[in-house]
């Protein structure tokens, strides 16, 4: 429930959370479902229920601090009915118009702030918003297609073909399931030099775990040939290194735990 100020402890919870995922390059999740990435049509999709992202600063968040223009302008977009609610909300409108670090979210606030928030103003900001989605993520998908092409006949180097490949999927917010068809489709081919494949595992940490787990057990499962047992090894390395490390991760918060405080000499 908000409070007079218009914020919630839960949204304050997701904000933190949603801070705490940027420090670490993860993916923003839907409320709900841990192995669905949150993408912008679930922003701007008011019949869904976004639990702590329906909050102010959540919102403002995402807004000011995505790195893809098209999640941050559907936040702010979302965020923009709220805007004359209370004060402190239109001031947190205002600090996210001047700091986004997208020129497009900084105008769209100040659009909608300088009309005091008028229904149609929003009403056609998210017009505006919906088709810009729409559009860069036809435009993320022709360039990766043609990079494809391009890999395959020799005219692009593999280290920018995996490079742009995980920019074009994290900049086209592109949702799990193509993800892990596309990187599968590249790993299991019998066409695509080792090379490609080998760096795209070095960049697998990258995507997001459901992902990165539906990979491994479609690859495991492959049916053997030259190509796929070189990436079962590889894939099964990278499993044992996460498993290692995550046992020494537990090994030595357990240690803090049991450790005895140390004793002042100079207490009797």
């Amino acid at each position: 429930m908000a409070n007079a100020l218009g914020i919630t402890q839960e949204g304050l919870r997701t904000a933190l959370k949603i801070k705490d995922r940027y420090r670490k390059r993860e993916p923003l999740v839907l409320p709900g479902a841990e192995d669905r990435m949150l993408i912008p049509e679930n922003l701007m999709n008011h019949n869904i229920d976004l639990r702590g992202f329906e909050d102010p600063l959540p919102l403002a968040m995402v807004a000011s601090r995505d790195p893809e223009v098209p999640m941050a302008l559907a936040a702010a977009t979302r965020l923009c009915p709220l805007g004359g609610r209370t004060k402190l909300i239109s001031g947190v409108m205002q600090v996210v118009g001047e700091m986004s670090r997208h020129p497009l979210v900084r105008e769209c606030l100040k659009f909608v702030s300088e009309s005091d928030f008028d229904p149609t103003t929003i009403a056609e900001v998210r017009r505006h918003t919906s088709r810009f989605i729409v559009q860069t993520r036809e435009q993320y998908t022709l360039a990766l297609r043609e990079n494809l092409q391009m890999m395959l006949d020799g005219s692009i180097a593999p280290r920018q073909f995996v490079s742009e490949f995980f920019e074009l999927t994290e900049a086209g917010n592109m949702r799990n399931d193509i993800r892990k068809k596309l990187v599968l489709s590249l790993l299991l081919s019998g066409t695509v030099r080792p090379s490609v494949k080998f760096l795209m595992l070095e960049n697998f940490e990258r995507l997001a775990k459901p992902v990165r787990v539906a990979i491994i057990s479609a690859v495991l499962k492959a049916e053997p040939t030259r190509h796929t047992e070189i990436i079962k090894e590889e894939l099964k390395y990278i499993v044992a290194q996460e498993l290692a490390a995550r046992d020494l991760s537990a090994h030595d918060r357990t240690e803090r735990e049991v450790r005895p405080a140390p004793v002042n000499p100079l207490r009797g």
